[in-house]
């Protein structure tokens, strides 16, 4: 197989036919000569405010066509991008930007407070403004003060943020070359291939390998500022798309909206992956639609995905794995450890996991997922060992807690998180969405509902009620948000 650099696959992306089209976004069509243009006008004042070859870049995207075409100019030139999502508080992205130092900044006009004016001002670092569909040098920030540039280009991609703050994890440029190669990727010049809906952030993992995977091909994409159920449906319906796929959140989106059966007809596979998908969920899904969802299980640190349920799997095995992320990927190497003992098990136990993923190296990288594997290789997740609440000396996984609630027909969505408690060091706080339209039945009911379930020890003690759990940009429960409505640490209900 031949070998090309990151920066390679993107000038020949930036070589396509500039009539061609590239993006959908909102209303508005864009040809990759309006991307050509602006990679041209990002790499041009990159190089003005004498940022050296290969220097760094604070990234701050929103899912826009110019934040697209910027990224490709910046990958073009062999740049290390560091992300910072822009679905946070100004404080938050500032914050973000002064701890990574990078010599410049590429964000949206809008984005570009006034305390982050302070900081670039203070850190002496050049700004790169990203309009429609424009990018620009700031004037008030036309030049950098010199910092090492970085031996070899990566991308820093944003972790999920799940249990706390997301940060970033570096990704040569060469791990996202490789991708594209080793999926056999050519240019795509079909123009009457149906568009790629692009709706994952683009500063994650599955935002950067949407990216890779199909707009550096030269596919059209349709890009959204993020999940919608409106737009999917649309897209399904106006496309007749063959294979779907989405956040395991959007799952019960979809069916909290009650879309028609026929409106998803043409689906043969839905594939979803970056968090755990609820069983009961997934189950009724399959019940409600008759389309097999297909699990897969990866992490930023793994440099994407290392165990899927392929459509070969799901036709070979079918019901006996439901609920499996599947078999480990070509190349991809598995093991458990005893959480207690740290010795290695055999298949057929439940213990911590360790992955050897082929995109990162040889090593093996330790995770806090607690994990079956079955006689036949296929994994099972069942919580993290480092989200595990220790109440009294009794370890009880918030995930045991929520997999129960969410079989009370009045539940939505459930999420649990360990409270501070002077007596017993922890104990388990509740979050709850009720479905649409459904009456609250009060705690008592839903206490009594877990009584039947799970162990007295999983009963929680504190209980909040919401419109919606609060997500991450990644759409999985942002569990520091749902600690921070238990800081009143309200009276225990009886």
């Amino acid at each position: 197989m031949s070998t090309k650099s990151l920066a390679a696959l993107c000038e020949e992306a930036l070589a396509l036919p500039a009539d061609q089209p590239a993006i959908d976004y909102e209303d508005k069509s864009y040809t990759w000569g309006d991307v050509q243009r602006v990679a041209a006008e990002t790499r041009a004042a990159l190089a003005l405010a004498g940022i050296a070859p290969g220097g760094a870049v604070s990234f701050v995207p929103r899912n826009r066509p110019s934040a697209l075409a910027a990224l490709t100019g910046m990958l073009a030139d062999a740049r290390t991008v560091r992300m910072i999502y822009a679905f946070q508080s100004n404080a938050g992205i500032t914050a973000a930007v002064e701890k990574l130092d990078s010599p410049a900044l590429a964000i949206g006009e809008d984005d570009f407070s006034d305390q982050l004016r302070v900081v670039a001002r203070d850190r002496h670092m050049a700004v790169i403004l990203l309009g429609e569909m424009s990018a620009r040098l700031d004037p008030d920030f036309a030049s950098a003060a010199p910092r090492p540039v970085p031996a070899e280009p990566t991308v820093d991609i944003l972790t999920s943020g799940t249990t706390g703050a997301p940060k970033q994890f570096p990704i040569a440029h060469s791990v996202f070359a490789k991708f594209v190669l080793n999926q056999g990727m050519t240019l795509q010049l079909d123009i009457n291939d149906p568009p790629f809906l692009f709706s994952f952030p683009i500063g994650n993992i599955s935002g950067m390998y949407s990216t890779c995977g199909t707009f550096l091909r030269g596919r059209r994409t349709l890009l959204v500022d993020r999940f919608s159920v409106e737009v999917w449906v649309d897209y399904v319906k106006r496309y007749q798309v063959t294979q779907g796929g989405a956040p395991p959140a959007a799952v019960s989106m979809i069916l909290d909206k009650q879309i028609p059966k026929e409106d998803l007809a043409s689906i043969k596979y839905f594939s979803t992956g970056a968090a755990p998908l609820d069983p009961t969920i997934h189950r009724r899904f399959e019940e409600t639609y008759g389309i097999p969802v297909l699990l897969s299980y990866g992490a930023t640190e793994f440099g994407g995905p290392v165990v899927a349920m392929t459509p070969a799997l799901h036709a070979e095995w079918g019901a006996s794995k439901f609920g499996s992320v599947g078999r480990a990927m070509p190349g991809a190497q598995l093991r458990l450890r005893d959480p207690e003992t740290d010795a290695i098990l055999p298949p057929g136990n439940e213990g911590v996991l360790e992955v050897v993923s082929p995109r990162m190296g040889p090593e093996w990288i330790r995770t806090s997922d607690v994990v079956f594997i079955d006689e036949d290789g296929f994994v099972f997740c069942r919580g993290r060992n480092d989200g595990a609440i220790m109440r009294g000396g009794f370890k009880v996984l918030p995930e045991t807690i929520e997999r129960a609630l969410l079989l009370h027909p009045a539940i939505s969505a459930a999420g649990v998180v360990g409270v501070p408690d002077a007596r017993l060091h922890e104990v388990p706080g509740a979050v709850i969405q009720l479905q649409p339209g459904a009456e609250n039945p009060g705690v008592e009911a839903f206490a009594e509902h877990l009584r039947e379930r799970v162990l007295k020890t999983h009963l929680p003690v504190h209980w909040r009620f919401v419109d919606a759990l609060p997500k991450n940009p990644s759409f999985k429960i942002d569990r520091p948000a749902l600690k921070r409505m238990f800081e009143d640490n309200a009276a225990p209900v009886a």
